[in-house]
């Protein structure tokens, strides 16, 4: 198969959409409209859920950003700050976009009465997984994230690279993309049918297990990233999936150990205006 679809959709002046960008949009819109949906069964308030959407968004594009600078190209980056702010260049980790979620997400709580952390962690990944469904497509439109040469009967020649376009390789963005809806589906089915009835902490697992472990797997037939990564016994996005696996297993070994606790009732809007007039 050939691929030589171009990364932009339409140009018009100096703005220019590109598949990347709507496939970006369309993640953060339909997480957006099933996160709307859990938050209004399990009763919160709308307030809670704009803010998470922000939290999410800015964490997303920031982590992301600042995991490729720093975890695949430390020294030119740490020399040239300014470039790091050159998002429309390319370079998005995905292990970088995790962390800073978490840390997003973790601060989100805090701010918020009645929420548990690892509560509100195992309903997003539900929706984290989809957005990495279509990520992955964008980067497939991108012709960029490529697999190594191989002659299986469905290996992609890349058209539009300048060096290489003609070597059929492994369509690992495709691998990638269609593992990570096949999570969003299972995780949104368990949740449906168990919401309520499992300790904090075991979507969260489930989502880190998974998803990492199929990263993990997939590396294997990936093009590295940087060139000091190819004397590597594992490379990057390897080394960072391992710990996130481990930690993945022991939530949900720990949440197997503990029993479910439901989220505390909140007050109505009318007690706690009564409140705030004391």
């Amino acid at each position: 198969m050939e691929w030589n679809v171009s990364p932009e959709i339409f140009t018009i002046g100096m703005f220019s959409l590109r598949w990347y960008s709507l496939m970006f949009i369309i993640s953060f819109l339909l997480g957006y409209y099933i996160i709307q949906k859990i938050y209004k069964e399990e009763n919160l308030p709308e307030t809670y859920m704009d803010a998470l959407f922000y939290y999410a968004f800015a964490a997303t594009i920031i982590g992301a950003r600042l995991g490729h600078c720093l975890f695949y190209a430390p020294d030119y980056y740490l020399a040239n700050p300014l470039e790091i702010l050159k998002v429309w260049e390319g370079g998005l980790a995905s292990h970088g976009a995790a962390i800073a979620f978490l840390i997003a997400i973790y601060i989100y709580v805090q701010r918020r009465e009645g929420l548990r952390y690892l509560w509100v962690l195992d309903r997003v990944v539900i929706v984290v997984a989809l957005a990495a469904f279509f990520i992955r497509i964008g980067n497939f439109f991108n012709s960029e994230i490529l697999g190594k040469a191989t002659d299986v009967p469905w290996a992609v020649k890349f058209v539009r690279l300048q060096e290489g376009g003609m070597v059929p390789r492994h369509p690992t963005q495709l691998y990638e993309a269609f593992a990570y809806l096949l999570i969003f589906l299972l995780l949104y089915k368990l949740y449906q049918m168990h919401k309520g009835k499992i300790s904090d902490g075991y979507f969260l697992g489930l989502f880190l297990v998974l998803l990492f472990g199929v990263r993990f797997f997939v590396e294997y037939y990936k093009e590295v990233q940087e060139p000091w990564e190819s004397g590597l016994l594992l490379n990057m996005g390897q080394t960072l999936s391992i710990p996130l696996v481990a930690i993945g297993a022991y939530l949900i070994y720990r949440s197997r150990q503990t029993d479910p606790q439901p989220l505390p009732k909140r007050p109505s809007a009318k007690a706690r205006k009564k409140k705030a007039r004391r």
